[in-house]
């Protein structure tokens, strides 16, 4: 009976339906289209189209060959069916039912077949352009020139090839069963396949076709056995926790993949015979496929379990020593830790050489100034405008200013579009006035002036350092101080720049305290070669679609001299050029032949070394900085990184570079030769200014810290029992959080090292307890990246950083002068407590800052924690450094249970003075009655104190400075006639052991230094 046609649609539903696909097309291709067009402007403008046309080229062409060859498989497997359809169907209630689905698809069959197959090579399609990454490997990835110790295959054939073609084995099996599944029931709408009546439930045309699927299925299972051999050398070997094949593994599931290969060959050949040829049922294939899933279960399962279980466990030590070597090699390795060097350090002398008073090397290059405190510093001392930031952290770098080489703490002085008011963030102010910052500003890290100020250097030409109680003479200049691209901005931070105006500058420049329509200050136009033109009417068009903003069409500040800066922030706009690169959550500024530079480091990276540990990098970056100045990284499982890249971006105009760091990584050269061979530039071409300041990054020494807590271990023996390893302390003045403590960057000399060198630093304690085990540190000798490890023995009772922390501040005279300076309307912040090495013995320097609890109030360094040896019995809080060093040789001079020497103070007795609560807000004990010098000295405490406030109040920025360095004195003198006196710890009167000795006041609004 012939099948009736559907009834067409009428000529207004098909315009109805028209305009509303057509209408759905347009918003859909306008967006994607205006997103490619602004795209292509943009990697115009940095110079890197190659990167943005071979990305999008190799997108479209793996979605077009994979959707392609999904679409022919599974519609041709459909329209198969459909042409392998009986002519003659026997009468059942089953095959009525199925006659009014047959009426439907008959007439349109071609349709219908062609609409599924779209379908499904549109989402096939969707899926493959997102592995365009893996297909640029795949064709343009070479040789690592090591060897895998099970199959001797070259490392290059896991990084580049093995990803991609056990992608395609995916892609092959969802074709497969696609198309079995569309094919029966294709089958078994056309009465191909029968569930009910008299005869054979499946004509041989069906059943040829269906058991041709299933053998090619089985043989897609043959090629997975065969991959999954290789990939048995990344997986997790639970037994010693490891990653690897382990004993087991490759003599007992490695054979039996390579049996079940064979097998599924034979099964695959048998369901074809026997099916079509032989006995032309369905029983033998079958019976093929259960033989196929029993001996994968008993080959494949029980007896790698057996092997395990009954001769491995007994002697798991010995068994898996072989292959715990295996990951031991493979990770130091795949994480560049193989050149680690190693050397012991005793750290056997308890007691403060005196050699700390003479000394050039470590001593005067301490870091003093916390870069995550002090921002608020900054902020306050040099912000100028409420719409500056200098963010949550501070940066450290070194400069060589005056001959001398030394830490800075840099900061740049940006833009932060939340602060503006709400009349400044109107658009034509947001986007065409406040555009850019101003100004790089940096201190010495190693010196505090005026109570506990940082000594502002200038950061840029022609500014001279003004400091609210000093003035320097040092000077870091910058030709271009202004901040177009900083770290403070986001996508909707766009700023339109160029001369907007015929008459006058319109941008916001820098305050000059004096009247103006912006609020006081210069004005500017952008003449960097940065930004797109958008002075056409396309282009205005253009980017009023994007950024949805009829201003672009409407507003005069949009002229032909117009210029769009868009993606600002430095570490999106590299990630947007180098999508291939994982980038430290670090970025930081550095002045280079006189412009403002941001450096930030590229990694390559990859997931696929054999035997290699695998680490989450989000998981093992991470301790208290992250989220407050330093990014997040991306959950992202590797197990292979290379600092490849050090990219570039000037704040003022843009300009993106990225350099080539590591000349022997496979994968950079792989993802260069895939961009054109000159997508970065070669090492030898970085100038030397620039290299002056790379540092070591840290996101990679954290993974490598954390890693080498385990695989500094190299024995397999001491490695499987665990004794020896280490782990990362708690941040020592919050242990409770559970946060890491981070690694700090100093300019210092270690054991083992010719000369000072920058270089980033970490302390490492044993696995479950808090005393020292050794010191991590990572440089760069000659251009080199360098890993040091100085190990103390393991009998060694040296305390860790919490432990030193505790025992410093719980000390009974310190915690008393502790709470001198701190109380209801003052607290005490501690800065890094710094680790080092000197004199066999171990230095510990913990700056203390004091914050007032007034508004707007910043830290100031008040003291300074010093303790060496084990970090109970040597221990000073000093005014400054060179005090506490000089306290420390003092103490060191006398012998323990002796008079304590001047400013130094021996450990009281358990028995008769137990420490101090640990609550830095806890009011001491009464004092004794103050008498004589003590007491003429606290009363100059207090008059000191309140001539601070009476400044503070006056607003007079000298009388305030002043007011300070009064106050420092008296406290000074005080605790001279304390010690004169024989009383550790009184404070001057009741009154004085309030917070008003430890409350320092804010400073009044201070003029700008850079």
């Amino acid at each position: 009976m012939r099948s009736s046609p559907l009834p067409r649609m009428s000529r207004r539903g098909r315009v109805t339906v028209g305009v509303l696909v057509g209408v759905f097309l347009l918003f859909t291709l306008l967006g994607w289209g205006v997103q490619a067009w602004t795209d292509w402007l943009w990697f115009d403008e940095v110079r890197f189209t190659q990167v943005f046309t071979d990305v999008l080229v190799t997108r479209i062409l793996l979605f077009a060959a994979v959707g392609l060859a999904m679409a022919v498989v599974v519609g041709g497997n459909l329209w198969l069916a459909y042409r392998l359809r009986p002519v003659l169907r026997p009468h059942s209630a089953e095959q009525a039912t199925l006659e009014r689905y047959r009426m439907v698809l008959a007439p349109r069959i071609g349709a219908w077949i062609s609409a599924l197959a779209v379908i499904v090579g549109l989402f096939a399609g969707l899926s493959a352009q997102s592995r365009w990454s893996q297909w640029l490997l795949f064709r343009n990835g070479g040789s690592f020139g090591v060897k895998d110790p099970e199959f001797g295959i070259d490392i290059g054939f896991y990084v580049f090839q093995f990803p991609f073609w056990r992608y395609l084995l995916g892609v092959g099996f969802t074709a497969v069963v696609l198309s079995v599944i569309g094919a029966l029931a294709v089958h078994y709408i056309f009465g191909g396949v029968r569930l009910q009546g008299v005869g054979d439930r499946m004509t041989n045309a069906a059943r040829a076709h269906l058991t041709t699927l299933v053998a090619v299925f089985v043989l897609l299972k043959a090629i997975a056995y065969v991959l999954d051999r290789r990939a048995m050398l990344l997986e997790f070997n639970e037994s010693v926790n490891t990653y690897g094949a382990g004993y087991a593994d490759i003599n007992a599931l490695l054979p039996a993949k390579e049996i079940l290969a064979y097998i599924s060959v034979v099964v695959a050949i048998a369901i074809i015979v026997f099916s079509n040829a032989v006995m032309r049922n369905l029983v033998w294939p079958g019976i093929s496929l259960a033989l196929l899933g029993i001996s994968a279960v008993a080959i494949g399962g029980i007896y790698p379990w057996a092997v395990q279980t009954f001769e491995v466990k007994p002697s798991l030590k010995d068994k898996e020593s072989q292959y715990i070597q295996r990951s031991i090699e493979a990770t130091r390795a795949s994480f560049g830790l193989a050149a680690t060097q190693t050397a012991p350090y005793g750290a056997g002398n308890l007691k403060p050489p005196a050699t700390l008073a003479t000394d050039t090397s470590v001593v005067p290059n301490i870091r003093l100034l916390d870069p995550q405190l002090i921002s608020e510093t900054y902020t306050q001392l040099q912000q100028v405008r409420g719409f500056y930031d200098f963010g949550p952290k501070l940066d450290i770098d070194r400069y060589t200013v005056n001959g001398a080489t030394q830490d800075y703490v840099v900061g740049m002085r940006e833009i932060n579009y939340g602060e503006l008011t709400t009349q400044q963030s109107n658009w034509i102010n947001r986007h065409t006035v406040f555009t850019h910052g101003y100004g790089l500003v940096s201190a010495p890290a190693n010196q505090v002036v005026c109570g506990g100020q940082p000594f502002f250097v200038s950061g840029f030409l022609g500014d001279q350092a003004q400091q609210t109680c000093s003035s320097s003479t040092e000077q870091i200049p910058a030709q271009q101080p202004r901040i177009y691209y900083g770290e403070q901005m986001d996508d909707s931070d766009y700023a339109i720049v160029g001369q907007t105006d015929s008459n006058r500058n319109v941008e916001f420049d820098r305050p000059t305290g004096g009247e103006s329509e912006n609020g006081g200050g210069q004005t500017y136009t952008y003449t960097g070669s940065g930004g797109v033109e958008i002075g056409s009417f396309t282009r205005k068009l253009l980017y009023a679609i994007k950024e949805q903003e009829s201003n672009f069409l409407l507003s005069a500040a949009v002229n032909e001299n117009s210029k769009l800066l868009y993606v600002r922030n430095p570490r999106d706009r590299v990630e947007k050029v180098a999508p291939f690169l994982t980038l430290d959550g670090d970025p930081y500024p550095a002045l280079i032949d006189g412009r403002i530079q941001w450096i930030i480091d590229g990694y390559t990276t990859a997931a696929t070394y054999p035997y290699a540990e695998q680490v989450n990098l989000q998981t093992e970056t991470a301790d208290e900085l992250t989220g407050r100045g330093t990014f997040q990284l991306a959950r992202e499982n590797v197990n292979y990184i290379r600092n490849s890249v050090k990219a570039t971006v000037d704040a003022y105009d843009g300009t993106v570079k990225l350099y080539e760091f590591d000349e022997a990584d496979p994968v950079l050269k792989a993802w260069n030769k895939a961009f054109g061979g000159d997508l970065v530039v070669p090492k030898s071409q970085i100038p030397a200014d620039l290299a002056a300041h790379f540092r070591y990054p840290a996101d990679l020494f954290k993974v490598q810290r954390n890693l080498l807590a385990k695989f500094h271990v190299t024995d397999p023996s001491e490695f499987f029992s665990g004794q020896d390893f280490w782990e990362v302390p708690n941040v020592p003045d919050a242990p409770d959080t559970g946060q890491r403590q981070p690694p700090y960057y100093l300019f210092t000399q270690l054991p083992g090292q010719e000369s000072p060198r920058f270089q980033l630093t970490s302390a490492v304690t044993p696995a479950s307890r808090q005393n020292l085990a050794a010191l991590i540190s990572g440089s760069y000798v000659n251009g080199q990246p360098q890993l040091q490890v100085l190990e103390l023995p393991d009998q060694t009772a040296v305390s860790g950083p919490v432990q030193v922390h505790q025992k410093m501040t719980n000390n009974a005279t310190i915690r008393q002068e502790l709470n001198l300076l701190s109380s209801n309307q003052a607290q005490v912040q501690y800065g890094n407590l710094l680790s080092l090495p000197f004199g066999d013995g171990m230095l510990y320097v913990e700056p203390v800052y004091v914050k007032s609890n007034q508004q707007n109030a910043y830290p100031l360094l008040q003291r300074v924690l010093l303790s060496y040896g084990d970090g109970g019995e040597y221990v000073v809080l000093a005014n400054n450094l060179q005090d506490g060093i000089k306290q420390l040789v003092e103490q060191g001079k006398t012998a323990p249970g002796t008079t304590p020497p001047p400013g130094g103070t021996p450990p009281p007795p358990p028995s008769d003075n137990p420490p101090a609560t640990p609550n830095p807000g806890a009011t001491p004990s009464a004092p004794p009655a103050l008498t004589g010098e003590l007491a003429v000295a606290a009363q100059k405490v207090q008059a000191a104190i309140a001539e601070v406030q009476a400044a503070q109040a006056s607003g007079d920025v000298e009388r305030w400075g002043k007011s300070l360095k009064t106050l420092d004195s008296a406290l000074t003198e005080f605790q001279a006639a304390q010690r004169a006196a024989g009383i550790a710890g009184a404070s001057p009167t009741p009154s004085a052991a309030t917070p008003q000795t430890g409350t320092t006041p804010s400073a009044p609004p201070a003029t700008p230094s850079g």
